[in-house]
C-alpha cells in the first residue's frame, strides 16, 4: 500500500509518491475497466448488453487470420465457427453436446430448468427414452470427421428458384426444420438430409413423407413433449394429446437407433444469452422462446467447424411473397409471435452474418 509519513514536512520523495500514488490507482482502474469492458468517463463501449463486440466488421483477428488465413479456398477450416464466435463473444464456451446422452444429468446448464430450457422433472421418461434410442451421436463416419461443414436450412420462401439444391447436398452435415418436405423440390433445397428437427406439433404426420435415412431429432418445448416422444420411440399407441396446441403425428416411422434428443441448453443460450430475451423465472412465456432455425444454428456453432444457413430470414415489406418454399401461404399470414420475439432474434442472426461467422447462402437475413 501507498503510505505517507504523517509529519508536517514532507521529503520531496515522500510528496512524489503522494502524487504518484492516486494516479497509479486511477490508472488501474481505468486499465482494468477497459479489460473489463465496462464504460467510464464517457469511453465508449466496446460491447453491447449482450456480451457481443460492437464493432462487427468481419474482419479476422491477427491469431485467427495466421490460423486460417492460407488455408485455400474451400478446405473445411477446423475450429472456425467457434473462434469467430469467441472472437466476438467472449463469454462462448464451445463444449456443448449435441444431443443428450446417459450422463445427462450432469449437465450443469440444464438439469434446474424445467423444459424448454432444461429438463427437470423429466429425468426417469429421459432415462427410459435413451436407454432404447442407445446411439448418442451423429452416426460413424460423421463422428469421426476432423471438420464438420454444417448447413441449416430454413422453410422460407426465399429458398424458391435459387436452384441451390446441389450446394446445400454438399454440406457434410444437413439440417432440416418440423415438416418442411424435400420430394418435389430437390432442384431449390437438395435431397440429403443428415437430421430432422422437429417437436410434436411440427413432426411430420404422414409416415411414408419421412425420408429414408435421417436423424429424427425431438426438441422439446414443454414436459408433455417427452410423454409423446416415450410413445413414439417405443412404438405405443398415442394417449394424452389434450396439451397440444394442434394435431400431432401418431406415429413416427423410426428405429429407435435413428431418435435423439436435442440438448435444451441451445434453446436456453439462444433464448438468454445470444437474443437476451426475458428470462421469466426460467418458465416459457411470452416472447421469450427462439425459434427452432435460431436454436439449430446455436447447436451448430458448438458442434460444426463452418456454419452456412439458407431460408431464412421474413421480410415483412413483401406482404405478398410466400412464406415458406412448399405453400401458397403469404408472408402477410406471419403476425407478430406470441412466444417468438422475430425481430430481436434477427438482430441476433445479423451479428452472426455480419461477423462472417455464418454464411448466409439466400441472403435473407
Amino acid at each position: 500500500m501507498c503510505h505517507v509519513n504523517d509529519r508536517t514536512t514532507m521529503k520531496p520523495s515522500h510528496k512524489l509518491l503522494f502524487v504518484l500514488c492516486p494516479m497509479l490507482v486511477v490508472g488501474f482502474i481505468y486499465y482494468s475497466s477497459g479489460k473489463l469492458h465496462l464504460h467510464v468517463w464517457g469511453q465508449k463501449p466496446l460491447y453491447d448488453k449482450q456480451g457481443f463486440l460492437l464493432k462487427l466488421d468481419g474482419q479476422l483477428p491477427a491469431e485467427l487470420a495466421y490460423k486460417y488465413g492460407n488455408l485455400s479456398e474451400g478446405v473445411c477450416k477446423p475450429g472456425y465457427a467457434a473462434a469467430k464466435m469467441t472472437a466476438i463473444y467472449p463469454k462462448f464456451m464451445k463444449p456443448a453436446p449435441m444431443f443428450l446422452d446417459r450422463n445427462f444429468k450432469r449437465l450443469a446448464k440444464v438439469r434446474n430448468y424445467l423444459p424448454p430450457f432444461g429438463f427437470k422433472t423429466q429425468e426417469r421418461i429421459i432415462d427410459s427414452i435413451l436407454t432404447a434410442t442407445k446411439n448418442y451421436g451423429l452416426g460413424e463416419d460423421l463422428d469421426s470427421l476432423g471438420c464438420k461443414r454444417c448447413i441449416i436450412v430454413g422453410n422460407g420462401g426465399i429458398l424458391a428458384n435459387k436452384s441451390l439444391g446441389s450446394r446445400i447436398d454438399d454440406y457434410d452435415v444437413v439440417v432440416r426444420l418440423n415438416e418442411a418436405p424435400v420430394a418435389g423440390f430437390g432442384k431449390d433445397v437438395g435431397t440429403k438430409t443428415t437430421m430432422r428437427i422437429t417437436y410434436p406439433e411440427g413432426a411430420i404426420q404422414k409416415p411414408e413423407r419421412y425420408e429414408k435415412d435421417s436423424l429424427f431429432v425431438f426438441s422439446a418445448f414443454k414436459p408433455l413433449d417427452f410423454k409423446w416422444l416415450r410413445q413414439m420411440v417405443f412404438k405405443e399407441k398415442l394417449r394424452g394429446t389434450e396439451g397440444f396446441w394442434k394435431s400431432v403425428a401418431h406415429y413416427v416411422p423410426r428405429e429407435p437407433t435413428e431418435m435423439r434428443i436435442l440438448n435444451p441448453y441451445f434453446i436456453q443460450e439462444a433464448a438468454f444469452q445470444f437474443i437476451g430475451l426475458p428470462l421469466n423465472n426460467g418458465l416459457m412465456g411470452k416472447g421469450n422462446i427462439p425459434t427452432l432455425g435460431t436454436v439449430a444454428i446455436t447447436m451448430a456453432l458448438h458442434n460444426c467447424d463452418e456454419v452456412v444457413v439458407a431460408g431464412f430470414g421474413y421480410d415483412m415489406n413483401m406482404p405478398h411473397a410466400p412464406l415458406h418454399y412448399y405453400e401458397t401461404v403469404k408472408m402477410s399470414a406471419i403476425k407478430e409471435s406470441w412466444t417468438h420475439n422475430i425481430s430481436k432474434e434477427k438482430e441476433f442472426l445479423r451479428k452472426l452474418v455480419k461477423a462472417n461467422i455464418i454464411t448466409d447462402l439466400t441472403n435473407g437475413i
